[in-house]
């Protein structure tokens, strides 16, 4: 005898039906949104290796690809960090990640 499967479901169903999936989804909205608020402080040669990362409470990560791309956003982080809470972000701390090469 077959069993019966459940209709499918598409993602963005999925999203809505698990609390915890939806909490995800839109913490991750909010990450590429405050990307897009300060993409135009950043120098556009460096734009290609930096990704927004984890929203933590008041805390914003960025993943970049490399050391010295860490280094010269680092330089930025408190004109970043000023732009978000002007947008009206409440985000006290932006934080740096180095990619791991794997």
């Amino acid at each position: 005898m077959y069993r019966r499967l459940p209709p499918a479901q598409s993602l963005h169903q999925a999203i809505e039906s698990a609390p915890s999936l939806a909490r995800l989804a839109g913490l991750a909205e909010q990450s590429s949104a405050m990307y897009r608020s300060v993409e135009g402080l950043i120098p556009p040669g460096l734009r290609p290796h930096i990704l927004p990362g984890a929203v933590q409470e008041r805390d914003w990560c960025l993943v970049v690809s490399h050391g010295a791309s860490a280094a010269k956003l680092r330089q930025l982080l408190p004109r970043l960090c000023t732009h978000l809470q002007q947008s009206g972000w409440d985000i006290q701390t932006v934080r740096i990640k180095i990619m791991g090469s794997r």
